[in-house]
């Protein structure tokens, strides 16, 4: 039997395991560039594969580049989760909070029945981050909005790992994720290497890098989106370079996805009720915006 040797991550000492088969990956993509922005996943493509998890886009800019920001736009029937791992964000959402997300800070935002909600880049330094999109159950899907900000020491973090949402070794995040799911973001050094153990029922499992290159079954590069078959088998990485990437793994999202612009709902009815709702907000911050 083959055998080879690590620093896990999981265990915190250096083992030796049995040669196994690599989970394979199924599907890659670079998804579409526009601008500053490449959407890498969306409910009409990957999303159907990768559900709860049905939307993602990695953003880049260099320093010094003109900030673009997004500006007041609706949700419902979704959470969104932005990570900045490099730059600053203002931001400001209708359930009235408002401020800046640093580099390294977590913006949740469960969007339920409806939502809106802006984002500006502070400055002209580099920014780099991932804003991702989880698709919610029923009994959430048209439940009140909720938004939570957490500052870069209240992300919990084990060996290479933040936690985003879920747990990873004895790091849990404090935001309360909607389904059974586990988002993580990672940074390896230079030949470092690290596996990942999904809990029991996740078969859903992905990744996506923004620096550097992953060795799996075969090589993630940077800018890339891997989608692994569907199983519980754990995963191994080694890194090509300082490698930076997040990953997502989940119990598979069980009903279809409904969508509108910038809604996605299990059923019509659902979608009409949070459709009706978004267009009941915006005409309250319509009148505002125009008040005499």
């Amino acid at each position: 039997m083959n055998t080879h040797s690590y620093q896990d991550h999981e265990l915190g000492y250096t083992i030796e395991r049995a040669y196994e088969k690599a989970r394979a990956i199924v599907h890659r993509t670079h998804g579409r560039a526009h601008g500053p922005v490449t959407r890498l996943v969306s409910p009409g493509d990957v999303g159907q594969l990768l559900k709860p998890f049905v939307f993602l886009d990695i953003f880049s800019t260099q320093p010094n580049a003109k900030p673009q920001g997004f500006g007041m736009h609706p949700h419902s029937g979704i959470a969104t989760l932005t990570f900045m791992d490099a730059g600053e964000v203002i931001y400001e959402d209708t359930t009235g909070k408002k401020g800046v997300l640093p580099a390294g800070g977590v913006e949740w935002m469960r969007a339920g029945n409806g939502i809106w909600h802006s984002g500006t880049p502070v400055g002209e330094g580099a920014m780099r981050g991932f804003q991702l999109w989880v698709a919610l159950p029923p009994a959430l899907e048209n439940a009140p909005a909720e938004s939570h900000y957490l500052a870069p020491e209240q992300v919990p973090q084990e060996g290479p790992v933040r936690v985003l949402l879920g747990h990873y070794g004895n790091a849990k995040s404090a935001i309360p994720a909607p389904a059974d799911m586990t988002y993580l973001a990672i940074t390896l050094k230079d030949g470092e290497r690290w596996r990942y153990t999904p809990p029991a029922g996740h078969d859903v499992a992905w990744v996506a890098v923004s620096e550097g290159q992953l060795k799996t079954d075969s090589t993630i590069r940077s800018g890339e989106l891997a989608v692994f078959e569907e199983s519980d088998q754990s995963i191994s990485f080694a890194a090509l370079g300082k490698t930076t990437f997040v990953l997502g793994s989940a119990v598979k999202h069980p009903h279809e996805l409904v969508t509108g612009y910038y809604s996605v709902h299990t059923n019509k009815e659902a979608l009409a009720q949070g459709e009706a709702e978004i267009q009941r907000i915006g005409t309250v911050l319509q009148r505002k915006v125009y008040r005499p």
